[in-house]
């Protein structure tokens, strides 16, 4: 224990020494150092002067105002909402198709991009996987005033980067508007043969009811004809069977009246006193209610009024009914309101829904959606050209390089260090005291 005790400031002794050899060696050897540091920081400041300058270019968009769509919207046909739209916008930026269509229309951007031996739809697949990043808002972050959607491109010097990003983001939108306004113009044509189905079904029933009310007018008019002719028949029967009764009586009645030899109109008190002396001052006023026996009308009335019977011809005028049974068979030889069904000449005016159909159909036809559909979004930064290029960041290049060069500087001045401590001890130092006193000699004199 004690020995342990007494061994541990010689120890630490020992490490100082080396420490403070180590440093020494070092600075000894400085001048490999600060030439290994040179020579590195020459070669780091070489590379970052000659090596390809990349920049970079982006653009932001943002949502278009509702006024944009307001016009389309109210139509009924096609519900835009912006911010879908800013979304399938930044679906076709992040789209290869798309960035290889707008490749293919404007090849003279990427010509600086050909490279001997190697096609150029290839170095725009390698540029394609490293150059363009598609900016949109972090889903995890929800400090974000409002929705917008962005395109970056790294490019290397001799490519026009801001005309690839705004040219892009145009071709961009104008595919997408393109795809909103094939959509609206098949949702129009749909619309445009339903309309016209329902005017052609609309044209068809209108005439269908037409014909059906001519039928039921006509039909009505016929049932009603018969009827009247009925009834004037039946009439005329009844006046004939009438007048022939009238005969009769009259000729009953002028049998008796010869009997009784009454020749001109008389009355049964007439009759009483038809013995008796006239007297001049006498008038004679007979009431009764019951009715007077025909025959007392005399045989050379009843007579008369026979002969007028039989030698009639039509017992029409003796009943007004047949009149006005006559009067309506007259009007039914025509329907006023068939014959103003019938000469129409446009049906259409008519329809009542048929003036909406057409307005409606007269607006979808003039209208155009890719008029409509001018600003999908708003370019709330367009691209422009750097004033500095972002790597290669040459003073970091020259610092890593020169901190390079002091570690490895460093390296080699340890390495060479312990190669000299590995060299042969002379064989006159036999004692271990003496060994352990010429290290740190040996250490300073290397």
């Amino acid at each position: 224990m004690n020995a342990s005790l007494s061994h541990n400031p010689e120890s630490k002794n020992n490490d100082e020494i080396d420490l403070i050899a180590l440093i020494h060696s070092l600075w000894l050897q400085r001048w490999l150092i600060a030439a290994v540091i040179l020579l590195i920081g020459i070669a780091a400041g070489a590379y970052a002067m000659l090596a390809t300058p990349y920049y970079q270019a982006q653009s932001v968009l943002r949502p278009a105002s509702l006024k944009s769509f307001d016009q389309l919207n109210l139509t009924g046909v096609y519900k835009v909402d912006r911010d879908q739209v800013l979304k399938r916008i930044g679906i076709s930026l992040e789209s290869y198709s798309t960035r290889y269509a707008f490749f293919q229309e404007r090849p003279e951007l990427f010509q600086a991009l050909e490279q001997p031996n190697v096609d150029i739809e290839q170095a725009f697949a390698r540029l394609n996987e490293k150059a363009f990043t598609l900016i949109k808002p972090d889903a995890k972050k929800a400090d974000s005033l409002s929705n917008y959607v962005g395109l970056s491109f790294v490019y290397p010097a001799g490519v026009d980067g801001p005309a690839v990003v705004n040219g892009l983001i145009s071709y961009a939108v104008d595919q997408e508007r393109t795809r909103i306004a094939a959509e609206v113009n098949t949702l129009v044509s749909n619309r445009l043969q339903k309309l016209q189905s329902q005017i052609a079904a609309a044209r068809i029933g209108y005439e269908a009811d037409k014909q059906s009310k001519i039928a039921k007018l006509l039909e009505t008019d016929s049932v009603k004809r018969a009827d009247l002719i009925d009834e004037l028949s039946s009439l005329r029967q009844q006046l004939t069977l009438r007048r022939k009764n009238r005969i009769a009586q009259l000729t009953e009645a002028i049998m008796i009246a010869e009997q009784l030899g009454i020749k001109k109109p008389a009355t049964p008190s007439s009759m009483r006193d038809s013995g008796q002396q006239n007297s001049s001052n006498l008038i004679r006023t007979e009431v009764t209610n019951q009715q007077i026996p025909l025959y007392f009308m005399g045989t050379e009335a009843l007579s008369a009024e026979r002969r007028a019977l039989r030698a009639r011809t039509s017992d029409d005028f003796t009943d007004a009914h047949v009149g006005d049974i006559e009067k309506q068979l007259r009007m039914l030889r025509s329907n006023r309101e068939v014959e103003a069904l019938r000469k129409r000449d446009n049906d259409d005016l008519f329809l009542a829904k048929l003036a909406n159909w057409e307005e409606e159909s007269s607006y979808l036809k003039s209208l155009k959606p890719e008029l409509l559909l001018q600003d999908l979004v708003d370019v709330d930064q367009p691209a422009v050209s750097p004033l500095s290029p972002i790597k290669p960041k040459k003073l970091l290049i020259v610092v890593l390089g020169l901190v390079l060069g002091l570690m490895l500087g460093v390296f080699l001045a340890l390495v060479r260090s312990m190669m000299t401590r590995m060299q042969p001890v002379p064989f006159t130092l036999l004692n271990p005291l003496s060994v352990e006193q010429a290290a740190p000699a040996a250490m300073l004199k290397g």
